[in-house]
C-alpha cells in the first residue's frame, strides 16, 4: 500500500495560488453524500431499513492518500436506528465503516483501493449522535459523534474541562476515542492531579459506554452498555474501528485556565540537547516548570516553535486573554509564500525547494506569532487546547510513542533528534529531500485506570498508553510525529529509517516504542501499514500478546461476523 498521492494536486499546467491551494485542501474534506435513487438502493441494498436514508458518498482520509468513491452512506437518527442498519448489514453480508471526520491517516476505517459498489457502509456519526448532557456533577454523557470542540465548549459552560486534548476540535469524540487519541501534558513540578482529570489519553476517562454488539441469545445485533469495571470494555476503550459505540459517560473535572507561551528563539541544539551536557533551556526543564510542552520543528531548520502551557488561575500582565480556539491564523491559513513553494513542489516536482518551504513555514510562525499578538495567551483551558483547523497544511504524518520514565524524557528527545538531523542531512548530500513539513514533539502520562475513580477499572488494552506491566517506573510517552507532502520522493524510505531507529534504540530497555494507530507505521521503501514484521510481530508485542490476544477475543466475541473490519483489521488481526 503506497502514499503516493500526487494525483490530489493540481497538474503542472495549473496556477498554483494561495486561494487555489485552499480549495484544493477544503476538497479533502468529507464528501457530502449525493441522494440515492430509490430505485437503485432498493435494487442494490434489498430489504434496508425504511426510515433510514441512503445516499452515495466518497471516502477522503485527512491527506487524501486513501480514497474511495460511489459507496452507499447512511446517518441514523438514533442508535435504535444504528441497530436495524447493523442487522440488515450483518445478513447482507455487508461491513459497517463509521465516519466521523475523517480526521485519520491509517487505513483503520476504509483501506486503498475500495471500489465503487463494495459491500462497504460508511455510517456517518456527526449529524444525528450527537446528544451532550451532564450525567453527574463530574461526569458527561456524549454522543460520539460531538466534535471535540462542540464537547469541550459544552464542558466550559459548566465550569467543566479536561487536562489535554488533540489540537483539531472537528475530531468527533468517537473517532478520538477509537485511537486512543491524546494532547501534551504531564504533571510539572510540584503539581498533583486534580480530581476528574488524568495525564493520559481520552480513553482513560471513559466510565461507561454502550456500543452496538452480537447477542447470542437474541441471534442479533444489540445496544448494550459496558461499565469500565467490566473486562469487554477494556477493550473497547481503544477499539481500532473494530466495534461500533454510539454513546460514552466520561470523567470530567473542574476547568482550568491555561496560559500558552510560544518561543521561536531557541536553537534545536540547545533544546535537544543530551542530558547532562549543560544547564540550558532544555525541553525536559520545559516540561518541568509546566508540565505542557510542544515543539513543533520545521524541516531543515534550526529554532523549533516551542509551546509551553501552564495552568495560571489569573491572567498574567503580558497575556493577550482569548475567547475562542485557533488563535493562530498564520497557521490555519497558509500565507502566500508557503502555498507558493508547495505548488512548485507538487506540480513541478521541485521538491529540492523543501529547505525554503522550511524556512518559510518558521518565518511565517514567527512572524505571525508577533502580529497577531499570539505569543503569549491567556483563557479557558479550551482556547489554547484547540488550535488546528482542516484548512491547515495537510501532510502525511508517521506516529510512535515512545514509553519511559519521566526523568528519561530529553534522552529519548535528544537521541531521535541526533538521528533525525543525520539523516535528514545524509538524504539531502545526494540532492534527496524527503521532509519538508516539521517533526512536532509532545509529551503525555500513561493511562493510570485510578483516575477515572471506578472500582475495578482496568486501562485500555490497545492504548498506545497502556502501563507495561514489566516496567512498573515507566510514568510517560514521548510522542513522536514527522509530517511530509504526500507523494514526496524517498519519504517512505526516510521514514522506515527512523522506524527502524525507534524499535531497535527504544525497544524495551529503557524506553519502548508503540505506533501510534491514527498515524504513518509499518514502513517500506516504497509504502505504509504494509511492513510484514512490524504488523506480524512488533505491534502485537509492544502492545504486550496477551493483552493484544485479549483485545482480539473480546472484539471477536462481541463482533463474530466481522461486520466492523475491512481487510487491514482483518490483516492486521489476522
Amino acid at each position: 500500500m503506497t502514499t503516493g498521492a500526487t494525483n490530489n494536486y493540481p497538474s503542472a499546467a495549473s496556477p498554483w495560488t494561495r486561494r487555489g491551494f485552499l480549495r484544493t485542501a477544503a476538497a479533502l474534506a468529507v464528501v457530502p453524500g449525493l441522494p440515492a435513487d430509490p430505485a437503485v438502493a432498493a435494487a442494490e441494498l434489498p430489504g434496508f431499513p425504511a426510515d433510514v436514508a441512503l445516499y452515495r458518498s466518497a471516502y477522503r482520509n485527512w491527506v487524501g492518500e486513501i480514497t474511495a468513491d460511489g459507496l452507499w452512506a447512511c446517518a441514523p437518527g438514533s442508535p435504535d436506528e444504528l441497530v436495524d442498519v447493523v442487522n440488515w448489514a450483518w445478513r447482507h453480508g455487508w461491513r459497517v465503516r463509521a465516519r466521523g471526520a475523517s480526521h485519520g491517516w491509517s487505513p483503520l476505517t476504509v483501506t486503498e483501493g475500495t471500489p465503487s459498489g463494495a459491500p462497504v457502509l460508511l455510517v456517518d456519526t456527526v449529524p444525528h449522535l450527537t446528544g451532550l448532557a451532564l450525567d453527574s456533577p463530574t461526569a458527561v454523557r456524549a454522543g460520539t459523534g460531538v466534535t471535540m470542540e462542540a464537547l469541550l465548549t459544552f464542558l466550559e459552560e459548566h465550569g467543566l474541562g479536561v487536562t489535554a486534548a488533540p489540537a483539531p476540535g472537528v475530531l468527533t469524540l468517537g473517532g478520538a476515542l477509537a485511537v486512543d487519541a491524546h494532547g501534551t501534558a504531564v504533571p510539572a513540578r510540584g503539581e498533583r492531579r486534580r480530581p476528574g482529570h488524568t495525564y493520559g489519553s481520552l480513553s482513560n476517562l471513559v466510565l461507561s459506554l454502550t456500543a452496538v454488539v452480537w447477542d447470542a441469545r437474541a441471534g442479533a445485533y444489540v445496544l448494550r452498555t459496558f461499565h469500565r469495571y467490566e473486562a469487554d470494555c477494556a477493550a473497547l476503550l481503544t477499539h481500532l474501528g473494530r466495534a461500533l459505540v454510539t454513546e460514552v459517560v466520561l470523567r470530567v473535572g473542574a476547568n482550568t485556565d491555561l496560559r500558552c507561551v510560544s518561543r521561536t528563539d531557541i536553537p534545536a541544539g540547545e533544546l535537544f540537547a543530551a542530558p547532562g551536557s549543560g544547564d540550558g533551556r532544555t525541553f525536559a526543564s520545559y516540561l518541568d516548570e509546566a508540565g505542557r510542552v510542544e515543539a513543533i520543528w520545521f524541516a531543515f531548520t534550526e529554532h523549533p516553535w516551542l509551546k509551553v502551557w501552564s495552568v495560571s488561575p489569573t491572567r498574567p500582565l503580558t497575556s493577550r486573554k482569548v475567547t475562542r480556539p485557533y488563535n493562530y491564523p498564520f497557521s490555519d491559513n497558509i500565507p502566500g509564500p508557503v502555498a507558493e513553494l508547495v505548488g512548485r513542489m507538487t506540480s513541478d516536482a521541485a521538491w529540492y525547494l523543501a529547505p525554503l518551504l522550511g524556512t518559510a513555514q518558521y518565518e511565517a510562525a514567527a512572524l505571525g506569532l508577533v502580529t497577531t499578538l499570539s505569543a503569549d495567551l491567556w483563557g479557558p483551558s479550551k482556547n489554547t487546547l484547540l488550535y488546528l483547523k482542516p484548512s491547515t497544511l495537510r501532510v502525511h504524518a508517521n506516529g510512535y510513542a515512545v514509553l519511559t520514565s519521566r526523568d528519561r524524557v530529553q534522552r529519548v528527545v535528544s537521541e531521535f533528534a541526533a538521528f533525525y538531523r543525520e539523516r535528514l542531512t545524509a538524504y539531502a548530500a545526494r540532492g534527496s529531500f524527503p521532509v519538508n513539513g516539521s517533526v512536532e514533539i509532545r509529551v503525555t502520562g500513561l493511562d493510570d485506570p485510578g483516575d477515572a475513580r471506578v472500582a475495578g477499572a482496568r486501562p485500555p488494552l490497545l492504548s498506545a498508553l497502556r502501563p507495561p506491566a514489566d516496567h512498573p517506573g515507566w510514568d510517560t510517552a514521548v510522542w513522536l510525529d514527522i509530517l511530509t507532502l504526500p507523494g514526496t520522493p524517498d519519504a517512505e524510505a526516510f521514514l522506515r529509517e527512523i522506524e527502524r531507529f525507534l524499535l531497535r534504540t527504544f525497544d524495551g530497555g529503557f524506553a519502548l516504542t508503540r505506533v501510534e494507530w491514527s498515524k504513518g507505521w509499518a514502513y517500506t521503501d516504497d509504502g505504509v501499514w504494509d511492513d510484514e514484521e512490524v504488523l506480524d510481530d512488533v505491534v502485537p508485542a509492544a502492545v504486550g500478546r496477551d493483552a493484544w490476544g485479549e483485545a482480539d477475543a473480546a472484539l471477536d466475541r462481541l463482533d463474530p461476523h466481522r461486520v466492523y473490519g475491512n481487510a487491514f483489521l482483518d490483516r492486521l488481526f489476522g
